[in-house]
């Protein structure tokens, strides 16, 4: 079941308990890297509408809220919590909001010695970007390629990953459709792992020392006999692996 959209306080509570951005919404909400904060639009243009109220009063009591974001599709949602309304623009009809550790909302006194309260919430609120941009990355992949692995056509979601053709630590490693492979979870540690890559023809290509090996059958099955191989592609054009990253790791798979 999906969360309430937008700000939520049951009739029953005084002050909202969670807040949530929406996929495609009329609401910007997004992550601020200056500030390490989310910036979060008010609900309409009304600066004193009920629920905007309703988080300014959240703010001023530094109340814990649940914040919801959708991971790629409608009705998924990853849920972070506690997080604080730290800032309220109303000329920008926007909120600040910043996460923390779960102890700082069980008991507020608790703080340790000299510990900058910005700086912390900062980290946590990154933290949760990283988490929820990688889930996002995977549910997108998963779905361009209906769920199976692009090797193996195995379909069990629960072993099945989201892996990058250029890794997310580099600069070009951005978490698009196009820079990623749907793997089980062999295939994605083999691939990591330079056991294997795919060409810009979308084609594996093993190892040349791993050919040669003699192991038992998942060596066989898993890696000998998909060398050579087309792999499984998402039925949008736009979705297939970028041939330029595949070029650019088939030259690192070669020095590897």
């Amino acid at each position: 079941m999906s969360p309430q959209q937008g700000i939520w306080k049951p009739a029953v509570c005084r002050l909202p308990l969670s807040i949530t951005t929406t996929l495609n919404g009329p609401y910007r909400d997004a992550f601020n890297e200056e500030h390490g904060e989310i910036d979060y639009a008010y609900q309409g243009s009304d600066p004193r509408r009920w629920d905007n109220e309703g988080l300014r009063q959240a703010m001023r009591e530094q109340r814990p809220l649940v914040y919801f974001h959708p991971v790629a599709f409608p009705g998924r949602y990853i849920a972070s919590y506690p997080v604080f309304v730290v800032r309220d623009d109303q000329p920008s009809l926007r909120f600040s909001v910043q996460l923390d550790e779960a102890a700082r909302a069980i008991n507020p006194e608790v703080s340790a010695i000299g510990e900058d309260r910005h700086i912390r919430r900062a980290y946590y609120t990154a933290t949760v970007k990283r988490r929820v941009h990688q889930a996002s990355f995977r549910e997108s992949v998963l779905a361009a390629y209906r769920q199976m692995c692009a090797l193996c056509r195995l379909r069990h979601t629960e072993l099945l990953d989201a892996a990058h053709i250029v890794a997310d630590s580099d600069p070009d490693g951005e978490p698009r459709i196009s820079n990623g492979l749907a793997l089980c979870k062999l295939h994605h540690a083999a691939f990591d792992n330079f056991f294997f890559t795919v060409t810009p023809e979308y084609r594996v290509e093993v190892r040349a020392s791993l050919l040669l090996e003699i192991d038992g059958p998942m060596l066989v099955v898993g890696l000998q006999q998909i060398h050579g191989q087309a792999i499984q592609l998402p039925r949008n054009v736009n979705q297939r692996p970028d041939q330029d990253q595949l070029a650019r790791r088939l030259d690192r798979f070669r020095v590897a």
